[in-house]
């Protein structure tokens, strides 16, 4: 099984070129949706995916929310000072500062512009 969080935006367009600036996160696919918007984008961080799209008129019927806002997602990096000082430069809102934790990563945590949680740290999942 492998996992792809799956994000939805009220203006994923201007997400998928925040995601970038702050985090480096590479597009691999973006697909329009009608009137404008993203009916699917995947993300490329590191060895992984982050798929996000626009929100639709209909998620609430579908899923019973928007999802926006509401997501948490962790990303294992190899340099998270490097990239905390990118996000800080992309005026990333900084929920938690860098810090060693006491299970051995080196963290941080911001939130994007539509309020989802992004961490990132040198511990990896195994």
């Amino acid at each position: 099984m492998t996992a792809y969080p799956v994000l939805k935006y009220r203006d994923a367009r201007a997400a998928i070129e925040w995601l970038g600036r702050a985090f480096s996160f590479t597009p691999v696919s973006v697909i329009d949706g009608p009137d404008g918007s993203i009916g699917h984008a995947e993300l490329r961080a590191g060895d992984g995916i982050v798929m996000l799209g626009s929100v639709r008129d209909d998620d609430e019927a579908r899923f019973g929310a928007t999802h926006v806002g509401e997501c948490w997602c962790y990303i294992a990096i190899k340099d998270p000072d490097a990239l905390y000082a990118q996000a800080v430069a992309a005026g990333a809102e900084i929920v938690m500062e860098l810090t060693d934790t006491d299970y051995g990563s080196r963290d941080f945590a911001a939130r994007d512009p539509e309020g989802n949680l992004w961490s990132f740290g040198t511990y990896a999942p195994q």
